[in-house]
């Protein structure tokens, strides 16, 4: 096609702006996956504080690994993986929080028992006596 065939409108010429004969701007739709969907949990924060206290069997390191394996997933957009991840790290940091909690509950209670035991009137020596202190050390030899 040449130029002298081309027929343009009277006030849009190729070399000038001609706004009236633009068409006007459409939509563009752009589809992210799964926008509505909340992107799983990692529990890291979780994880590190059952990792540093007590961390029996490696509870607590378990669940920092799972939970670096969720944020690695979830970094990744392998979502269902990631929820996998989550999930066991979740299981994880409850189990070794469980424990975390147990033994010091436990160290209580034998405390509390080892003490109404001494002060009872029926206990097997008398801790403010006399030999109370090698009575009490006679408790724990063999």
């Amino acid at each position: 096609m040449d130029n002298h065939s081309y027929n343009f409108p009277s006030d849009c010429t190729p070399l000038t702006n001609c706004k009236s004969a633009r068409k006007p701007g459409g939509s563009t739709v752009v589809n992210m996956g799964n926008v509505g969907k909340n992107p799983p949990r990692d529990y890291l924060i979780w994880s590190l504080c059952n990792t540093l206290y007590v961390n029996f069997c490696c509870l607590g390191f378990m669940a920092l690994i799972y939970s670096i394996k969720a944020r690695d997933q979830k970094t990744q957009g392998n979502l269902q993986l990631a929820q996998e991840c989550s999930d066991k790290a979740k299981w994880y940091n409850i189990l070794a929080a469980g424990w975390n909690m147990l033994v010091p509950l436990l160290a209580v209670v034998l405390l509390v028992l080892l003490l109404v035991h001494l002060g009872s009137s029926k206990g097997s020596f008398d801790f403010l006596g006399e030999d109370g202190f090698q009575n009490f050390l006679k408790l724990f030899s063999w």
